[in-house]
């Protein structure tokens, strides 16, 4: 199946980018040794390839799922095989003391490349995903770069997301607020980062979830309002490695937006998708329609799907990779727009919800209003949708 054709595109995005950069690519993958930080996520295995087929020195990957991490090994060694320099994975935390005693017994990194982070609006539904959402997406970065600059890292990689850019959701404000603190922290370590849109079938996304309903026969439901830009797993692990690598120190790298690079509806994707695999999709009135007549249409090879209104907290009414106040440079790539930043952040602010996420995790419990009250703080224009209704609820 062509992931380019499901999200409506008949090209990829960046060759003509890195077949420009190659050279230079190649050249310092050779050099250097990396470390992989959520390497086994659906992002983190395409920047893991990316660097691999570049034969580094040195490539380590952590990641938190050890299954995903003996897939990814698998997925490698039956594409790519093998390489001279030194590849090794670690199945733990890098919130953990073993990921600071990795980080103690080995030499060092060139590069350091954060890519794990809690990225489904699904994970503010609570108070309790929601205090993990800012230690993965906030904390844990604050103390990988730490290590990374005790390490002596040429650079630091971070990836952030196209929902910090004016954010309407707790998910888009934490990668803002971690946007803050990169700041701050490239004072004393060069830093870069990319926004960038939705990863077409990467793990959990809902194009991941019409892979799951098929294989399990179920109906296949969608939003038919939510227009989204959507990147392959590979143009994903091409921008971040183009960000660590050929950005400079504060840089933000994403997509620019062109013909190549359109909004599509997920409830379109559905039906290509269908189409695709030999199925005619039939819509279906409500869920339970779609479900009580799965079988029956199944077995004529038409497909129930059920297409809905959105009406869930925290959904982006369009989705954009930059801000009116940002300074942009859009000449150095082709189909690459880069924001530069200067180092301004505010210390006080900074220092503020750091001590206030210590006092609310020294209690017993703690509600989401302060944690809402702590990110609208930190963000004056920050505007959360809550509409009391969340993705959990919906097939």
């Amino acid at each position: 199946m062509n992931i380019l054709e499901l999200i409506g595109r008949d090209r990829p995005l960046f060759d003509r980018d890195i077949q420009a950069h190659e050279a230079e690519l190649s050249g310092l993958a050779r050099s250097s040794r990396f470390l992989v930080i959520g390497g086994a996520g659906s992002i983190g295995q395409a920047v893991t390839r990316e660097i691999f087929k570049r034969k580094p020195r040195a490539l380590h990957v952590v990641d938190i799922s050890e299954n995903n991490m003996v897939e990814l090994v698998r997925e490698i060694r039956s594409t790519l095989g093998y390489i001279d320099g030194d590849f090794r994975t670690f199945a733990i935390d890098c919130g953990s003391l073993e990921f600071s005693a990795l980080m103690t017994a080995e030499s060092g990194y060139d590069y350091v490349l954060n890519l794990s982070a809690l990225k489904h609006v699904r994970s503010e539904k609570d108070p309790f995903t929601l205090m993990r959402m800012i230690e993965v997406n906030v904390l844990n970065t604050i103390g990988t770069i730490a290590h990374a600059r005790v390490g002596g890292a040429r650079k630091y990689f971070c990836v952030s997301t196209d929902k910090a850019a004016n954010p309407v959701n707790m998910m888009g404000a934490s990668k803002r607020i971690m946007e803050m603190f990169l700041m701050r922290a490239s004072q004393s370590l060069p830093i870069s980062t990319a926004r960038f849109a939705n990863v077409a079938f990467s793990d959990g996304s809902l194009l991941h979830g019409f892979n799951q309903r098929f294989a399990k026969r179920q109906p296949i439901s969608a939003p038919n309002d939510v227009r989204r830009y959507f990147v392959t797993p590979q143009e994903s692990g091409e921008l971040c490695l183009s960000s660590c690598l050929l950005g400079e120190n504060r840089d933000i790298f994403f997509p620019k937006l062109s013909e190549q690079l359109d909004l599509t509806r997920f409830s379109d994707i559905a039906v290509r998708y269908l189409q695709a695999l030999g199925f005619e999709p039939v819509e279906c009135a409500s869920e339970d329609e779609a479900r009580g007549r799965a079988s029956e249409l199944i077995a004529r090879k038409q497909w129930p799907v059920y297409f809905f209104a959105s009406d869930t907290t925290g959904e982006k009414d369009f989705e954009e990779f930059y801000t009116g106040a940002e300074s942009l440079d859009m000449d150095r790539f082709q189909a690459i727009g880069v924001i530069s930043n200067d180092p301004v952040y505010e210390e006080a602010k900074l220092e503020y919800f750091l001590a206030t996420l210590e006092r609310l995790r020294a209690q017993p419990t703690w509600d989401k209003s302060e944690l809402v009250e702590l990110f609208n703080h930190m963000l004056p224009e920050f505007q959360h949708k809550e509409t009391g209704k969340y993705l959990d609820s919906r097939m």
